[in-house]
C-alpha cells in the first residue's frame, strides 16, 4: 500500500479476537488479540499511513448471541461500551479516527429481515431457511440497540479519552442513491422515503436525536422509541460521517407493498428498480447489485451536507467489481482501464463546482 502511494488504511477490529467471550465478565481480554492489533497499528503508522479503525463490522460475538441474542437485547449496549473502552485504552494513543459501526443498515436488514447474513433471522415467508425471527420487528430492535451502543461508545470517548488522545469518532453508513422513477410527486416522495429508511434511519437520530418522521408515521409502534436521555446522547454523536457509496436505484411509489406481509423492506412503500423502460440505471458490473452511477456520489454528499447540518464527511468505501479474466495475459489484465475510469468518473463528480464547497 505504501508503494502504491496510499496514506490511510481502514480496518476493523474483531470483537471476539479482543474479548473471546464477548464481554469482560466472560473470559476477559485476550492479550494475543491486543498484541495483534498493536503490531498492525504500529506497522501502519511506520509505513506513513493513518489508521482508520472500525469497532463493529457485523461480527457480534457468539458468546453474546448465546447469552442474550446479541443486538436483539439492550444488554449489548454495556458490553459494546466495554469493548470500545478496551480498544480506546490499548490503541487510542495512536488511533485518531474511530468508526463505531460499519453499515448498521446492512447488519440489521441482511441479518434480521432477509436472513442472508449472520445470525440468519427473519420471517419464514421472507426466507424459508430462517428458523427464527420476525422481519416486521427485529430489524428495528437491532438498529435501535446499534444506535444506543454507538451513543454509549461516543459518550465514553468524549468524556474520558478525546481531550487526551485528541482523536475523532464517527460512524459509517451506506446508501443506494435513490432516483425517482418518474417526475411525479409520488415518486419524488418515494425516493425521499427510501432514503430515510436506509440512510436517515441512522443519520437522523445521530444528528437530531430521533428517527425520520416518515419512519415514525409508517412503522408506528413497531419502531422503538428513544427516551429523552437517549435522544440527548444521540444528538450530534459524531465528529464525522463515513459514507459507503457504490450504486443507485430507481425508486417507484408502491402504496400497497406491505398490505399482506409486513417486513422492513415492505414498510417504506417503495419498489427499488435497476431498470427503467428496459435500460439499466447504470453500467453493469460483475456484482449483480452494482450498477455504475457516478453522479450519485455527488448527490449523496450534497444531500448529507444540506440535510444533516454540514458534517465532516469521509468516503470510507467506494469501488467496482470486475472478474479476473484468466484468458487474458497478465499484462493486459493489469491494464485495468475499466476500474480506472470508474474512479476517475467518481472523482470528477466530486470535483464538480456544485460540489467543491464540500471540501473547501
Amino acid at each position: 500500500m505504501k508503494e502504491i502511494g496510499m496514506d490511510a488504511f481502514r480496518f476493523s477490529i474483531s470483537w471476539s479476537r479482543v474479548l473471546p467471550g464477548g464481554s469482560l465478565k466472560n473470559g476477559g481480554v485476550n492479550p494475543q488479540g491486543i498484541k495483534f492489533y498493536n503490531d498492525l497499528i504500529n506497522e501502519v503508522i511506520s509505513q506513513g499511513m493513518t489508521p482508520y479503525v472500525t469497532l463493529f463490522h457485523w461480527d457480534a460475538p457468539q458468546g453474546l448471541e448465546d447469552e442474550y441474542n446479541g443486538f436483539l437485547s439492550r444488554k449489548i449496549v454495556k458490553d459494546f461500551k466495554d469493548f470500545a473502552k478496551v480498544c480506546f485504552d490499548n490503541f487510542g494513543d495512536r488511533v485518531k479516527h474511530w468508526i463505531t459501526l460499519n453499515e448498521p443498515w446492512t447488519f440489521s436488514v441482511y441479518g434480521y429481515d432477509y436472513g442472508y447474513h449472520a445470525p440468519g433471522r427473519c420471517s419464514t415467508w421472507v426466507n424459508e431457511n430462517c428458523t427464527a425471527g420476525n422481519s416486521s420487528t427485529e430489524p428495528y430492535i437491532v438498529a435501535h440497540n446499534l444506535l444506543l451502543s454507538h451513543a454509549a461508545a461516543v459518550q465514553l470517548y468524549r468524556k474520558k479519552y478525546q481531550a487526551v488522545q485528541k482523536g475523532q469518532i464517527g460512524l459509517t453508513l451506506n446508501l443506494f442513491w435513490m432516483v425517482n422513477y418518474t417526475d411525479s410527486q409520488c415518486d419524488i416522495e418515494a425516493a425521499e422515503r427510501a432514503t430515510d429508511f436506509m440512510y436517515g434511519w441512522f443519520l437522523h437520530p445521530t444528528t437530531y436525536g430521533d428517527y425520520p418522521c416518515s419512519m415514525k408515521d409508517i412503522v408506528q409502534d413497531r419502531l422503538p422509541k428513544f427516551t429523552a436521555k437517549q435522544s440527548k446522547l444521540l444528538k450530534k454523536s459524531y465528529d464525522f460521517v463515513g459514507v459507503n457509496y457504490y450504486t443507485a436505484r430507481y425508486a417507484a411509489n408502491n402504496p400497497y407493498s406491505n398490505r399482506v406481509n409486513v417486513s422492513y423492506m415492505n414498510d417504506f412503500l417503495v419498489d427499488l428498480e435497476t431498470e427503467k423502460d428496459g435500460e439499466p440505471i447504470g453500467t453493469a458490473s460483475d456484482l449483480s447489485w452494482l450498477y455504475v452511477y457516478p453522479s450519485g456520489i455527488k448527490d449523496l454528499l450534497k444531500y448529507t451536507k444540506e440535510k444533516y447540518d454540514n458534517p465532516t464527511i469521509y468516503v470510507t468505501e467506494n469501488g467496482y467489481s470486475e472478474s479476473n479474466n484468466k484468458s487474458k495475459p497478465l499484462k493486459e489484465s493489469l491494464n485495468d482501464t475499466t476500474r480506472i475510469d470508474y474512479y476517475k468518473s467518481q472523482l470528477e463528480h466530486i470535483q464538480d463546482e456544485t460540489c467543491s464547497s464540500l471540501f473547501s
